[in-house]
């Protein structure tokens, strides 16, 4: 296993370009098996969660060739509509299949998903929305299985806004009979995306970024060509890292995909200055402490919650953070606590008090967010620190050591 190191305590400046979200292009990768023909994405980011899901595409059939951001798939050759538990186990993104493969086939096999080692996240919503289109859903083995000789429109009403649920729901319905209402629909970015990729397939969608998404099935799709947008949670987590460290410029990113994230940042000192396509930050002279609860978009990401707590623990002052989407997501709290940070932990409630200076030490990552936010402490930390199953890190962000040394930090990856 690799580990990061990093010598810590150093300012940060520069500028560094943001990639492709993965959270974007792991469900418009899934929305290429509903045609037959080659879909092309330009912006791809190259994670260890993209590569996963084309080993999954290709496993159903389809053929995937990636290079250079640049990814072709030829879902024509698809005959097997089984998501294996091999795959599906490492990443929940894979779950994403169900949807076009019910909808293309009229049937689907796909193992319950896996993923990050953090919190009951069902796939309920995902199952009880397909139903309503008309899908009979049994599970064996481990493994959802749907059939449907056709899906017929329905009015689908999530309890709360489900990201993955409204994804799935969306490539399922596309080619249903009649109209489909998803209600208190996801709004989030990655989103719209997926919606207006699908509308480029020829789909009919109204309602894309509001809470009421309506869909007219068609009879038939269109391969296409898409350039995936920028990951919002790098952004904010290099924002972050400028806050509490120095000055960095964002390069490609969407401004108005971080309005919530970039008010709180100017809450705790921090100076901005947006462009059309890219954002600086100056670290203040001191930070302030800032109370944050995580939302649904457009408010704070919870994928950005565990580097926000990293940042308050620089703070001058004692800060609340809350996590209401998930409520154990702190794995990252005990870690940051071995390099100094004052935190105090009830049920989905984090109370920071800010220290001077933390100070380097080993700790181990649990997650994707959670090595963001140790990578974070540790790059602020006096000293060495040692991060180590850093493979967590590679699912969510490309070579993110590399663009730190970019903008001066003392960091490598080795091997242990």
């Amino acid at each position: 296993m690799d580990k990061i190191v990093i010598q810590g305590g150093k300012s940060l400046s520069g500028r560094v370009n943001i990639s492709g979200a993965k959270n974007a292009v792991l469900p418009i990768m899934a929305a290429a098996l509903l045609v037959d023909g080659k879909t092309v994405i330009d912006n791809v980011p190259d994670l260890r969660d993209t590569r996963t899901m084309i080993r999954l595409l290709e496993m159903v059939g389809a053929r995937g060739r990636f290079g250079s951001h640049r990814l072709e798939i030829d879902a024509g050759p698809v005959d097997t509509p089984v998501a294996p538990y091999d795959l599906v186990k490492t990443m929940r993104a894979s779950f994403y299949v169900l949807g076009p493969l019910l909808s293309r086939f009229g049937r689907a096999k796909v193992s319950l998903p896996g993923g990050c080692a953090w919190g009951p996240r069902p796939v309920d919503f995902h199952l009880k929305g397909l139903e309503k289109l008309g899908a009979e859903i049994t599970l064996e083995g481990g493994y959802i299985q749907a059939q449907a000789d056709y899906l017929t429109g329905a009015t689908i009403h999530f309890e709360i806004p489900s990201v993955g649920a409204t994804g799935n729901l969306l490539m399922a319905a596309v080619r249903a009979r009649g109209t489909t209402v998803i209600e208190n629909a996801a709004r989030e970015p990655e989103i719209v995306q997926l919606g207006e990729f699908l509308q480029s397939m020829g789909a009919r969608i109204e309602g894309l970024g509001t809470d009421e998404i309506t869909i007219e099935g068609v009879a038939s799709l269109r391969p296409t060509q898409v350039t995936v947008i920028p990951d919002r949670i790098e952004a904010g987590t290099f924002l972050i890292a400028g806050a509490a460290l120095g000055r960095i410029t964002v390069d490609q990113v969407r401004p108005d995909h971080l309005k919530v994230v970039l008010e709180k940042l100017e809450e705790a000192g921090a100076e901005i200055r947006v462009e059309a396509s890219s954002i600086t930050i100056q670290r203040p002279d001191s930070i302030q402490p800032v109370n944050m609860s995580t939302a649904v978009y457009p408010g704070f990401p919870t994928d950005l919650q565990a580097q926000w707590i990293a940042l308050m623990a620089l703070a001058e002052g004692t800060s609340i953070i809350t996590d209401t989407i998930y409520h154990d997501r702190f794995s990252h709290v005990p870690e940051l606590q071995r390099l100094g940070a004052n935190i105090t932990l009830e049920k989905n409630v984090a109370v920071v008090i800010g220290q001077q200076e933390l100070i380097g030490a080993p700790v181990m990552s649990t997650d994707i967010r959670a090595s963001a936010s140790l990578i974070l402490g540790g790059l602020a930390a006096r000293g060495r620190t040692e991060i180590s199953r850093v493979y967590h890190i590679d699912r969510g962000y490309e070579k993110i050591e590399e663009k730190f040394r970019t903008l001066g930090a003392s960091i490598e990856r080795v091997s242990e």
